[in-house]
Parts: structure tokens; sequence; C-alpha cells
């Protein structure tokens, strides 16, 4: 049986979380949970669609952050996408992940 690997990268306030069982949907994309001190949960608060047709185009797919959550959330997407990818390629392809923290680059 193959190792089970989850890419999780820090973000201040949430984590980024790709399933390797993911590796089968129709397009990349990361989980988002947050770690607000005391919520502990088991659905993810967001979905962010990374590709589309191999190409990339990160969106949201559902969410209940809000629109400047969701705007902040996106460009530290955008922004790290390569570094996000390559973990996820990681993550299916069964191998160890490390926790990555991550954040907005400033201007």
């Amino acid at each position: 049986m193959g190792k089970i690997a989850f890419l999780k990268i820090f973000l201040k306030l949430y984590v980024l979380v790709s399933i390797p069982s993911d590796v089968n949907d129709n397009r990349r994309h990361v989980h988002v949970f947050s770690r607000k001190k005391g919520a502990r949960q088991e659905k993810s608060i967001a979905k962010i669609w990374l590709e589309s047709h191999g190409e990339k185009k990160v969106e949201i797919a559902e969410s209940e952050l809000s629109s400047r959550e969701n705007e902040v959330l996106l460009k530290i997407i955008i922004d790290n996408w390569d570094l996000i990818n390559s973990q996820i390629d990681m993550t299916f392809a069964g191998e160890k992940t490390e926790l990555i923290g991550i954040k907005q680059k400033t201007k």
C-alpha cells in the first residue's frame, strides 16, 4: 500500500491541503481549512481551483470566506503557484511533504 501524503501549507489564518485521492479529480485544487483558535473542522471552508485544462487558472470553486479573505487568499496562491503545484505533485506521487509556511508578498 502506498503512503498517504498530504500537502499542508500554512498561512497566518489558513491551511491549504491537497488530498491524495483528489488526483483523479478533473481539476487540480486545494482545500482551505481555518487555523483560527478553536476552529476544528472536518470540512474545508473553501476549495480553490488551480488550473483548467492544464493551464494556470486560479479561481474559487466554493467558499465560506468573505470577499476580502478570498481576494487575499487568491493573491497568495497566485504568487506561490509553482511552489504549491510542486508540493501537490509530490503528494500525488505518494512522497512525504514538509509543512511550508507562505505569506502574502509585499509590494
